[in-house]
């Protein structure tokens, strides 16, 4: 796949039933992107009770971004925190993200709560939209997919959240509406399979997508692919992602 897509990918999966692990540049580091929504998310259910969700804030036009698709719409108003928690997971809407680590005290926050997961590899230096200029060798606002798809496996799977805020944030993964979720992990795993997952895109052909994945009466497997590319302007090639996912599942099931 390297060789075909000119791409370094880096996978970490696991078998949740099996504890059979595949892992390729699993523990080098690419830049997130917008896959850090669903850890701000979760930082926010973590730090608040569930009450908090109906907690509106209010923002100018002056915070909105060219990934405003949802936020640009309610600046009159405002939005609540379930808002923009379903802005930000559901269609990656970067002023929605910067809101929620607003809400957070900012990115040095979501690095907290990646070090309260045992993550001490995550790290979070700016937002969006600097965070997906993804430059090679900038360990600023960069993950592993071993991290990642570990802390997704505790807040998704395990009990760092709580039941009823690890549902909604199931929830919310399930539904993912963006068009690059149908072409990623989703487009790699048979129909019929439930996926929860977020991705991310960046500069120098990142494409990350992070998932939890239920095979039909079976343990969920838990799928972390992150690549990039050498150059700033490289093309994106979504079968990649879609490709690894599809080894992934052929060689765990």
């Amino acid at each position: 796949m390297e060789r075909k897509f000119d791409a370094r990918p880096g996978v970490y999966a696991l078998a949740t039933g099996t504890g059979t692990t595949i892992a390729h540049r699993a523990d080098e580091r690419f830049a997130f992107c917008s896959t850090f929504k669903t850890l701000a998310a979760a930082a926010v259910l973590h730090r608040n009770p569930l009450s908090h969700l109906d907690t509106t804030i209010r923002y100018t036009a002056d915070d909105l971004m060219k990934s405003s698709a949802i936020t640009g719409r309610h600046v009159a108003t405002g939005m609540t925190i379930r808002q923009l928690c379903d802005a930000a997971i559901r269609y990656s809407d970067g002023t929605a993200g910067n809101l929620l680590l607003r809400d957070l005290g900012g990115p040095a926050q979501l690095t907290a709560y990646a070090r309260h997961l045992g993550d001490t590899v995550t790290r979070m230096d700016r937002m969006e939209p600097m965070i997906t200029e993804a430059t090679p060798g900038d360990p600023r606002d960069t993950t592993s997919p071993r991290a990642m798809g570990v802390d997704h496996h505790k807040i998704v799977l395990g009990d760092a959240l709580p039941p009823d805020k690890r549902a909604f944030l199931r929830d919310l993964l399930e539904r993912n509406a963006t068009s690059a979720g149908a072409q990623r992990i989703r487009a790699g795993v048979p129909q019929g399979w439930t996926v929860a997952d977020k991705t991310g895109t960046g500069d120098y052909g990142t494409l990350n997508d992070i998932a939890i994945v239920w095979p039909p009466g079976s343990a969920p497997l838990v799928i972390s692919i992150m690549s990039s590319k050498a150059t700033k302007d490289a093309d994106y090639n979504q079968a990649l992602i879609a490709e690894a996912a599809g080894y992934v599942v052929a060689t765990l099931t």
